[in-house]
C-alpha cells in the first residue's frame, strides 16, 4: 500500500505562498530546520487550504484559511492550534503542532504548522490498481467508528478543552446555527432545503451527552498505515472540533457515508464505503451504540440533521466562487450537490430510513 500514499500536488493558481519569508519565519520559529524551502498543495479539501512544506530532511504541513472566505469562525486557525495542542499528547492520531503565527502580515491569514504524518488517505476515487479484500474493507469501516467512540470518551475537562464548552441545547444551537448560515449564504432556490429545514425545526431532541467531537469526521480526514489499512495514524482537520452531542457528530459522518444503493450526487467522500465489505449506515450507527454505549434509536434526525450541514457547507463554498472570490473551477457544480443533499435528506424524512 506505499504506493497509494497521500502526495501534495503544486500550489494552485491564486493560493501560492510567499516562499522567501516563510522560510525566514519557520528558520527562526523551528531550531534545527535547514535547507531550502520548497512548497506543495494537498489537492483535495474545500476548507481550510493545507500545504506541504520540507527544508532538508524535514517534512511540515502549513494549514491557513482559504483566499475570499466570508466565514471567519470556520476558519480559525489559532483555535485548531489550541485544540491539537491539548489533544495530541493524550490522542497520538491528532497531529503535533509546531508553532502559530496569529499574524496576517506574513502570508495574508494568520496560519499554523504540525507535523506530517505520513500514510494513506483514502479520498473519492479509487486509485488505480488499488485492492482490499471485502474482510479487510469490513475492518477498516469497525475501525473508523471504534476510533470515533474512542475520541467521545476522551475526558476534555482533564486535557484543557473544557473551555469550548457553551451552556445551552447543542441540539437546538446547531439547528438554528446551521439553518442561518445557509440562509445568509443562499445563492438559489432550493425546496428540498428549506423543507429539510422546517423538518428540522420541530423535531429536535434533547442533547443526549457532552463530548469532545470532531465534526466532520469521515475517510478522507483519516491517515491509514500502509502496512494495515486498519491502523488510523491520523485524524486531520479539526477547525470544527468541539463540544458536544456525540450523536450531533454520529450524524455527520453518516451523512458522508455513501451506500452503492444511493443516488448520484456529485460527492463521494471516499470510495472505501461503496466497496464489497462495507458497513451499511445503519451498521455504522448500531456498531457506534455496541462500543460506545449509547442508544441510537433516534438515528433518523442526527442523519438528517447531517445532510443539511453538510448541504450548507457546500453552499458557503459555492456563495465563495460566485462571489468571485474564488476562482477555483472545482466549486463551480457544487450548488448541484446542495440540491442533491437536500433531496436526500427529504426523502430520508419520508421514509423514515437512513
Amino acid at each position: 500500500m506505499h504506493d497509494f500514499v497521500d502526495q501534495a500536488s503544486p500550489v494552485r493558481a491564486g493560493e501560492q505562498l510567499d516562499a522567501s519569508q516563510l522560510e525566514i519565519f519557520l528558520k527562526d520559529a523551528i531550531p534545527g530546520l535547514e535547507g531550502p524551502l520548497s512548497i506543495e498543495q494537498f489537492p483535495s479539501g474545500f476548507s481550510n487550504l493545507t500545504y506541504l512544506l520540507r527544508a532538508g530532511e524535514r517534512a511540515l504541513v502549513l494549514r491557513r484559511p482559504p483566499f475570499g472566505s466570508k466565514v471567519k469562525a470556520a476558519h480559525d486557525v489559532g483555535r485548531e492550534y489550541t485544540v491539537l495542542s491539548a489533544l495530541h499528547p493524550v490522542y497520538p492520531p491528532a497531529p503535533k503542532p509546531l508553532v502559530l503565527c496569529e499574524s496576517a502580515a506574513l502570508l495574508g491569514a494568520p496560519f499554523y504548522i504540525m507535523e506530517r504524518i505520513r500514510g494513506v488517505i483514502l479520498r473519492g476515487k479509487k486509485p488505480p490498481g488499488f485492492v482490499c479484500v471485502p474482510e479487510t474493507v469490513r475492518r477498516c469501516c469497525g475501525a473508523f467508528v471504534e476510533n470515533l467512540a474512542q475520541l467521545h470518551g476522551l475526558d476534555y475537562e482533564a486535557i484543557g478543552l473544557g473551555k469550548l464548552h457553551r451552556e445551552g441545547s447543542f441540539v437546538e444551537r446547531n439547528v438554528l446555527g446551521w439553518i442561518d448560515r445557509y440562509y445568509g449564504s443562499q445563492t438559489d432556490d432550493i425546496p428540498a432545503i428549506d423543507q429539510t429545514a422546517a423538518w428540522l425545526k420541530g423535531h429536535y431532541p434533547a442533547d443526549v451527552g457532552t463530548v469532545l467531537i470532531h465534526n466532520d469526521y469521515k475517510f478522507d480526514n483519516l491517515v491509514l498505515d500502509p502496512q494495515d489499512l486498519t491502523r488510523i495514524t491520523g485524524v486531520l482537520d479539526w477547525e470544527m472540533c468541539t463540544i458536544g452531542d456525540p450523536l450531533m457528530d454520529l450524524g455527520v459522518v453518516l451523512s458522508y457515508w455513501l451506500e452503492s444503493k444511493d443516488t448520484p450526487m456529485g460527492l463521494v467522500p471516499c470510495f472505501l464505503t461503496l466497496e464489497p465489505g462495507a458497513m451499511t449506515r445503519l451498521e455504522v450507527a448500531e456498531h457506534y451504540a455496541l462500543v460506545s454505549g449509547r442508544e441510537v434509536s433516534n438515528i433518523l434526525f442526527y442523519y438528517v440533521f447531517g445532510l443539511l450541514k453538510l448541504a450548507v457547507i457546500v453552499q458557503q463554498i459555492y456563495y465563495r466562487y460566485k462571489q468571485g472570490l474564488t476562482q477555483d473551477q472545482r466549486f463551480a457544480p457544487l450548488i448541484f450537490v446542495v440540491g442533491a443533499l437536500g433531496l436526500k435528506a427529504a426523502a430520508a424524512i419520508e421514509t423514515g430510513e437512513i
